[in-house]
């Protein structure tokens, strides 16, 4: 590994599933610029997050720690602000830290060791979005519902472009400032986006970029006979009935959700263009990845919250072809493995001393084709569940468990889609018992259940307390000091022009 610790730069989309990228095998979608870094690098066949919600799977990512050891249950989980992120561990090891985009903290904690916050988050930082398992019929109105579905379609604007234009924009700038303002540390920048997260609703233009009738219909439609338990709460949560939607309504959905991909490839496109133009790209190691996926109407389910592979797996794609030699990697691996992975590129490909235990284990044995681990292990705690609903994905096979429902098990390399739950069938009792056993052995399930029950009770109160009276938000507010950005007459024009631009114009030579 070179001498020069790297650049980090790491690229989010939110609510992508891995199926939709052509990379991944699908025909019709069109990433130009996604696929240019998997060609170039490191694809990882099989990722996943670890618990496919939004919030608890980025604290999870972030931290390298399970939910249940961070208190990261739901959307409206505190993360608390004694828990070492990568962005600590880094800002420890001598980087400059950034976020630009979405990361859904909870709490009065909104940076976790970024050093700089280019911009707000889309999504609230106090408790307000709680979930309450023992009221399960009493449905908040903040629950997902299928307005997402049955309004989608073209819109001029919305609130999720006015955000990740921005985003864009503020991590272009983050770039140019970079390189101009001559800092010696190295960087890691994360930029993330929230599309293409519902709602499905994306410009003319992209729209426009896919033949509607070519739109592709879901592979497993809905039946009855597919609907577990966890699936019919779900469907119940976001008020799904059986003649909710029409095939219609779905098309549109997914020529929504597919335009908001290519939408996606171009704004991170547009950042990948400033890298390159900066001269980073060669000392830079580029991550992209997710934070959950999208069911987008398999199985007759929607957005996400279930193991089921289109709400679990993620793309995640490493491109540093100096240093890693492209190829793709079969394991399955996880987004929590981030962390261990972003402090051993810091360090010299060393791990250091962390400062608490690691759920998550480092990528490089993947990246330089040295092995690795092939192991998943999820939690989900949010809503639409009624207990713990804990998951093993290892070698072929996923194990999902919730003591009030029949397990789980499915066999992905003969059954991709999930068709067949091999649970209760003679020749994989043995299979099944010492996936118990194992889930028995990592978890104490009713010790979790309780903490989960008391974190809601908890940050129902608080929630409800904070709403009366002076409110004093926790959402980050980030500030520009505009008396040294633009010219000012405390500044010399041209000092002010010659720092500004980029590259700089050798005088003597001109």
């Amino acid at each position: 590994m070179p001498a020069k610790r790297p650049n980090i730069l790491f690229l989010m989309a939110d609510q992508m599933t891995a199926s939709r990228l052509p990379v991944y095998g699908h025909p019709l979608v069109k990433t130009p610029h996604l696929s240019r870094l998997a060609a170039e690098g490191v694809v990882f066949d099989s990722a996943y997050c670890n618990s496919p919600l939004c919030a608890p799977s980025r604290f999870t990512l972030m931290a390298g720690q399970l939910p249940s050891r961070i208190g990261g249950y739901d959307n409206a989980a505190d993360f608390p602000a004694d828990t070492p992120t990568f962005a600590h561990y880094l800002r420890d090891a001598g980087y400059l830290t950034a976020l630009s985009g979405k990361m859904h903290f909870c709490g009065p904690d909104q940076l976790h060791g970024f050093e700089e916050r280019l911009t707000t988050d889309i999504y609230p930082a106090d408790y307000g979005w709680f979930v309450d398992w023992e009221r399960f019929d009493e449905r908040p109105t903040y629950y997902h519902n299928m307005s997402s579905v049955t309004q989608a379609g073209p819109c001029v604007r919305s609130n999720q472009l006015d955000f990740d234009d921005e985003v864009t924009f503020r991590a272009r700038r983050f770039l140019y400032d970079y390189a101009r303002n001559g800092e010696s540390r190295p960087f890691c920048l994360t930029v993330s986006l929230t599309h293409p997260h519902d709602p499905y609703t994306i410009p003319r233009e992209y729209w426009d970029r896919y033949e509607h009738d070519a739109i592709d219909m879901p592979r497993v439609p809905y039946s009855r006979e597919l609907m577990d338990p966890h699936s019919r709460r779900l469907r119940h949560v976001y008020q799904l009935d059986e003649d909710t939607v029409s095939d219609a309504q779905i098309r549109n959905a997914r020529h929504a959700y597919y335009g908001a991909i290519s939408y996606v490839d171009d704004r991170l496109g547009e950042v990948l263009t400033t890298l390159r133009e900066c001269g980073l790209e060669e000392d830079t190691i580029i991550v992209f990845s997710g934070d959950h996926g999208d069911m987008l109407g398999e199985r007759g389910l929607w957005y996400k919250m279930s193991w089921f592979e289109d709400s679990a797996r993620v793309p995640m794609i490493v491109h540093a072809p100096q240093r890693f030699a492209p190829r793709r990697v079969a394991e399955s691996v996880s987004t929590m493995d981030l962390l261990p992975t972003f402090a051993e590129l810091a360090n010299d490909g060393v791990a250091p001393d962390y400062a608490a235990p690691l759920d998550g284990r480092s990528l490089l044995p993947h990246l330089t084709g040295g092995g690795g681990h092939d192991e998943v292990i999820g939690e989900y705690l949010g809503e639409g569940a009624i207990a713990p609903l804990l998951m093993i994905r290892r070698g072929r096979y996923k194990f999902v468990h919730s003591a009030p429902d029949p397990d789980q098990l499915f066999d992905l390399e003969a059954d991709p889609r999930e068709l067949t739950n091999l649970a209760e069938t003679p020749e994989h009792l043995d299979r099944c018992r010492a996936f118990r056993d194992e889930i028995a052995r990592r978890w104490d399930y009713a010790r979790l259940h309780e903490a989960v029950l008391a974190s809601q009770r908890r940050r129902q109160l608080v929630a409800r307390a904070l709403m009366k009276g002076k409110v004093t938000p926790w959402d980050h507010q980030p500030m520009v000091d505009a008396s040294t950005q633009y010219m000012r007459n405390t500044i010399d024009l041209d000092d002010l022009e010659r720092r500004a631009r980029f590259p700089v114009v050798d005088i003597e030579g001109a």
